[in-house]
């Protein structure tokens, strides 16, 4: 039996297909706003909860000229203006212990990276936030290892889990889906996320790169495995965005997107979500 819950008064683990969107960073009050306007138009068109994502810091980059963000208040502040404002709850990252007090005033949901989904310190400071938690299976994770994650979470109070999958390391500069996970990971009975973004990464060099073509058909297949919800990062000019340029989605295809994710979970109904 999967969880249900709610964040930010959003139901997850329900029979509705939730999403977490927005763009990879917050480059500013006007691109935020914009974007998170537009998907919370567009899920509630087709009666799909809506959690709005951006990172307020970008800590783990390729390359250390890139882009990590804008002052940390500043940013946060432009997360609180998207709840006040739209009444859309925030999912952001955090990467230190330090970081969770300040990030949980603002944010619903704290999401902890892959990279650093085994560090007990974070996991633990996330969870004793009362937020609830979204990891990111490490691309060197099996999905069954996140058994212990939960663990440290449920050990540290944590009762709102989430458990994203964002592709496994395949050799070098590479990442593989594996559409075992998905069922794997309901198996602990927390509500599963499919990252339908950065698991078509290809990380390495000084930038990471990417191919956005395979969004669509790889969301489609794990809305069909009977993920419980489906996280995309989207940007209205991805060539341009300051992180994740290859793999971001257009913002003027998301309805197609989501449009797709429907019709799936349309057709699969109850047999896959059971």
């Amino acid at each position: 039996m999967i969880r249900s819950f709610e964040i930010g008064g959003v139901p997850v683990g329900g029979p509705a297909l939730f999403v977490i969107a927005g763009p990879c960073v917050v480059e500013s009050a006007e691109l935020v706003m914009r974007v998170a306007r537009t998907l919370q138009s567009a899920c509630a068109a087709r009666s799909l909860p809506f959690i709005f994502k951006a990172s307020y810091r970008k800590a783990n980059r390729s390359s250390g000229r890139s882009f990590e963000g804008l002052p940390i208040s500043e940013a946060l502040e432009i997360l609180g203006r998207v709840k006040r404002e739209l009444g859309v709850p925030v999912l952001t990252d955090v990467h230190d212990p330090d970081e969770c007090p300040a990030a949980a005033e603002v944010a619903d949901a704290l999401q902890i990276p892959a990279f650093l989904s085994r560090q007990t310190s974070l996991l633990v400071a996330a969870a004793r936030t009362g937020r609830a938690v979204n990891v990111k299976k490490g691309q060197f994770l099996a999905p069954d290892d996140m058994q212990q994650v939960v663990e440290k979470l449920v050990s540290a109070g944590g009762e709102r889990i989430l458990l994203t999958e964002r592709g496994t390391t395949f050799g070098y500069h590479d990442l593989v889906v594996d559409m075992r996970s998905f069922g794997i990971m309901r198996a602990l009975g927390w509500p599963v996320v499919y990252d339908a973004t950065h698991s078509l990464q290809r990380p390495g060099g000084v930038e990471s790169g990417g191919d956005r073509r395979h969004a669509r058909p790889l969301a489609r297949a794990a809305v069909a495995c009977g993920v419980d919800g489906v996280f995309f990062e989207t940007h209205p000019e991805p060539e341009r965005a300051w992180s994740d340029a290859a793999t971001q989605l257009p913002l003027a295809e998301v309805d197609e997107f989501l449009d797709d994710l429907k019709r799936v979970r349309q057709v699969v109904g109850e047999s896959a979500h059971a």
